[in-house]
């Protein structure tokens, strides 16, 4: 039966510490500051945004919404972004995603200053990851790595395959586990014989969004399996890509959904925004 990498408890323990540190900075009269940025009306990314203010507020860190109407352009959006690229009391900026068609997001990340880019995207954090300079590392992978380390679960010379290729989760997760010495292999839609890749792993990542995905029959006797996926099923109940009570009794380690890598990401990213404003005061 496989070990609960517990996401929820490490991730609380994290806003613990956290809230400590910003309880030092406003001593010094530095107030840690995350504006997000939501265009349109999406149900999920109303409750994303709910879900972050929250998990400021619980460490102390001050949270501002910017709302654009799903009729705004894309030109708005951008300015708005450099408002608040040179307001000085804004440490972190998050854009959520998705944005309305005709928008290019890409370009919208690109407009965040690295230093304000608490989420990893702007292409300078990307690079300085690929070639291990210090940097802003996309949450969620930044969540994983997280609970690989609690766990000591040892990444060099294993074997790692990560379903999914996205920019958020897939691709900074490669140059995550690369940095730990792990040998890697990525899948996707276009991947054959994906079962028998999977077979292989040491350490499974599942980010593609397919819930039951991934079952005991794909994966070996021991692996580690972490659960990146949140899907909505017809029911209205959440599940992950993996089908977690057979893949438990047969993995090491695994993650639960709710309550695993979710919550990791949301710590992560209150880490990064604590960073962003000691690097914007020299401290």
């Amino acid at each position: 039966m496989a070990e609960i990498l517990d996401g929820k408890k490490l991730a609380k323990e994290i806003r613990k510490d956290l809230k400590r540190e910003v309880e030092k900075l406003k001593e010094k009269g530095i107030f840690p500051k995350l504006a997000v940025i939501m265009v349109g009306d999406n149900s999920s990314s109303e409750v994303y945004v709910k879900n972050k203010s929250f998990a400021c507020k619980k460490v102390g860190i001050d949270f501002e919404e910017f709302f654009l109407d799903k009729s705004a352009s894309e030109k708005e959006l951008l300015e708005l972004i450099e408002t608040l690229n040179a307001d000085k009391t804004i440490n972190g900026i998050l854009l959520q995603s998705p944005v309305p068609k005709g928008m290019d997001i890409n370009k919208a990340f690109r407009t965040i200053l690295p230093e304000k880019d608490v989420d990893g995207f702007h292409p300078m954090n990307v690079g300085n990851l690929v070639i291990g300079e210090d940097c802003f590392i996309s949450c969620t992978p930044y969540g994983v790595m997280k609970l690989l380390e609690e766990y000591k679960i040892e990444i060099e010379g294993k074997n790692a395959v990560i379903l999914g290729r996205s920019n958020i989760v897939g691709k900074p997760m490669v140059q995550c586990l690369l940095t730990k010495n792990a040998t890697i292999t990525v899948c996707h839609s276009k991947t054959k014989e994906i079962q028998d890749i999977i077979k292989q792993a040491d350490i499974v990542i599942s980010a593609i969004g397919k819930p039951h995905f991934v079952t005991s029959d794909m994966i070996k006797e021991g692996a580690v399996v972490v659960d990146v996926g949140i899907n909505r099923l017809k029911d209205g109940t959440i599940a992950g890509d993996v089908e977690f009570e057979s893949v438990e009794a047969k993995a090491s380690y695994i993650t639960p959904v709710p309550g695993g890598v979710g919550p990791m990401t949301i710590a992560m990213l209150l880490e990064n925004v604590v960073k962003a404003t000691k690097i914007q005061n020299n401290l």
